[in-house]
């Protein structure tokens, strides 16, 4: 039996109807990449109990959306912008028990977000109207492809996990939010920033398993990209029997 890796999802609503969903490229980069067998985890209200998960699942991915963390979740403003709060109340709550448990963990984009959150950090919700900021969004109107094609390059710090899996100290990723870390929690080693010196990539020398997590999406395409095939052997080879 494959490592079962817990593939957090995303509430939405249209029409009346309900739906837990999370993409594909998560799904197939878990399988492919990690050597996982994914298992979709809702986010219901109330929440599924943190504890129960992690006695079931061997690692957690915590996934990318469009939905933003709510601002009231780390004292920020609150301003109109697309929330998920079904979500931040499982993940938040499931990210601080899985630290806890040393169960091995990744988080992309908007998991990435949840993760500074979960241990005290804070948010810019429009990274581009920060003063000295670039903007990280993608061109909407462009194909997908051009959405998540490389977009600018990473400074790789030394001594982290980034490190030790890549053999480069610069990398290209792609760039598709708007919402980045303002204040960066308390144990969080910076392992990667982008050229304006936003943060990219984080993770917890403390932690007693595997916790990466990173800005960019390194599940799109990951099959033909040597940085995002290193994130997700790294990933599957801290799993139970990786």
């Amino acid at each position: 039996m494959p490592p079962l890796v817990g593939v957090i999802c995303d509430f939405r609503s249209r029409n009346g109807m309900h739906s837990h969903r999370a993409g594909d490229e998560y799904v197939r980069a878990v399988r492919d990449g990690a050597g996982g067998l994914p298992f979709l985890i809702p986010v219901t209200d109330p929440p599924l109990d943190s504890a129960a998960i992690l006695a079931k699942v061997d690692g957690l991915l915590f996934t990318g959306d469009q939905s933003n963390v709510a601002p009231r979740r780390y004292g920020g403003e609150n301003r109109p912008m697309l929330l998920d709060e079904a979500r931040d109340a499982t993940s938040l709550a499931l990210l601080r028990a899985a630290i806890a448990a040393g169960t091995p963990t990744l988080c992309i984009c908007r998991g990435f977000q949840e993760l500074n959150v979960a241990l005290g950090g804070t948010l810019a919700p429009r990274v581009h109207e920060v003063p000295g900021r670039h903007d990280h969004r993608e061109d909407e109107t462009a194909p997908l492809d051009a959405q998540y094609a490389p977009a600018h390059a990473v400074t790789i710090a030394p001594g982290g996990i980034l490190a030790g899996l890549l053999e480069a100290g610069e990398v290209m990723v792609n760039s598709l939010h708007h919402q980045g870390i303002a204040t960066l929690a308390p144990g969080l080693f910076v392992e990667a920033l982008a050229p304006d010196g936003l943060v990219e990539a984080v993770s917890l020398p403390a932690a007693k398993g595997f916790l990466l997590g990173v800005q960019w999406h390194p599940e799109w395409a990951f099959a033909a990209d040597p940085v995002s095939r290193a994130i997700f052997a790294g990933f599957g080879a801290a799993l139970p029997g990786g």
